[in-house]
């Protein structure tokens, strides 16, 4: 028994070994995935500004056009896979549209054409979210929801971790100069990033199993409005876009430790450390959001993540940048899986799908004004004022949301 509790591998088998197969088969492919992707993410900036003569505003452009483009798409993905009662599908689609579309990105010689890519990338990203979810949330019973959806995050969190390892090495082994790449050595890395998701694929084809529609669901016709959810699910969601105001671009956090005294070349580390604390805090947020409730976790991660903010606004140290991101990456961990455990909660499984394209929807429209708003904060007032007005607005949605009564559905 002491070498059990001494093991903390066995242990942790033993929790999550009772999740469904498609549950570890959905989270392989979230790893996968987002293992293809941090390949290309941290070196697409300098690829397009360097090897491709971008400027700053046409990096921004790609990133705004193709982020918001994936948050709108997840609604109506959400809505048809609830319309049609299937999943897989749109999952299926969604992932291969990025197995075909990154290795184009060896081929391209403009940043228009990075546009395009990015783009239709981000498009499978928007087809497969939401149908993703309502399909894992299918497969657990509510008390273990908060322990599969951390499971999952962790999982994608653990390929941000293993993306840049992989570019760094890819770049140290195909540049002559890896500190100064070619255009042609940028394009041999991406053409390699798209391998993963293409091994996602193949996951997905033999080992994720979608559950049969009851009979007696077949004559529901879910719509794509509001008016089918109950008021408190509609103002979960008004308080999640509150949040979201006050959740910028990490861009300025990353910002901000430069100015604590963080040297550039020790950011990369410093985003690896931050993934690190996503993947280990989302085991055990999840897991607790089963125990201790949804509703506890998201409003002590927002207080965590106020904290935050707060502390960026008075750092003038780099170990306390340090010490931050590592608490930055917790809230993360409490929120995520809880978040998306609690949308599960308060619909009925037949609406589901289009619940999360909500959901997406309500963190995605304020994701823009939030980076605009904190911005000009910045430029006006200086950095402790826009880091202090954030952490308040977090505070208001946690008081909100501690205000709100949850009404749960019974049905699976």
């Amino acid at each position: 028994m002491n070498i059990e509790r001494a093991n903390p591998i066995r242990r942790f088998w033993q929790r999550y070994r009772g999740l469904p197969p498609t549950v570890f088969a959905l989270s392989l492919v979230s790893f996968l995935n987002d293992t293809s992707s941090e390949i290309i993410y941290p070196l697409l900036p300098a690829f397009l500004f360097l090897a491709l003569g971008a400027t700053p505003f046409a990096i921004g452009l790609i990133e705004g056009i193709a982020e918001s483009l994936a948050s709108i798409l997840k609604l109506f993905s959400g809505y048809l896979s609830d319309k049609f009662a299937k999943r897989k599908l749109p999952v299926f689609l969604g992932y291969s549209l990025a197995a075909i579309m990154r290795p184009l990105l060896a081929f391209v010689t403009s940043w228009q054409q990075v546009l395009v890519v990015r783009m239709t990338d981000r498009v499978g990203k928007g087809i497969r979210g939401a149908p993703r979810d309502a399909l894992l949330a299918a497969e657990v019973p509510e008390d273990r929801r908060g322990m599969a959806f951390g499971f999952n995050r962790a999982a994608d969190h653990l390929g941000a971790v293993v993306g840049p390892i992989v570019a760094f090495m890819l770049l140290t082994y195909l540049a002559s100069d890896p500190e100064n790449p070619t255009l042609a050595e940028y394009q041999s890395v991406f053409l390699y990033a798209s391998i993963p998701v293409a091994v996602g694929l193949f996951v997905i084809v033999f080992f994720v199993h979608e559950p049969k529609k009851p009979a007696e669901e077949s004559a529901v016709s879910p719509k794509l409005s509001l008016d089918g959810f109950d008021g408190s699910f509609k103002r979960y969601l008004l308080i999640l876009a509150l949040f979201t105001l006050s959740n910028s671009t990490d861009a300025f956090l990353l910002l901000r430790a430069e100015q604590a005294g963080v040297a550039p070349a020790m950011l990369p580390l410093l985003w690896m450390v931050l993934h690190f604390s996503k993947v280990f805090s989302s085991l055990v947020g999840g897991e607790l959001s089963d125990s201790v409730g949804r509703k506890a976790m998201i409003i002590s991660g927002w207080v965590v993540y106020s904290a935050v903010y707060l502390g960026f606004a008075f750092v003038n140290a780099e170990w306390q940048a340090w010490m931050l991101f590592v608490l930055y990456g917790c809230y993360f961990g409490l929120t995520e899986g809880a978040e998306k455990a609690l949308v599960a909660d308060m619909v009925d499984a037949e609406k589901r799908g289009t619940a999360y394209g909500l959901y997406n929807l309500a963190f995605g429209v304020t994701v823009l004004p939030a980076s605009l708003m904190f911005g000009g904060l910045w430029q006006l007032f200086g950095a402790e004022a826009a880091f202090i007005v954030s952490a308040g607005i977090s505070i208001a949605a946690a008081v909100l949301l501690l205000s709100l009564r949850i009404e749960r559905k019974q049905k699976n």
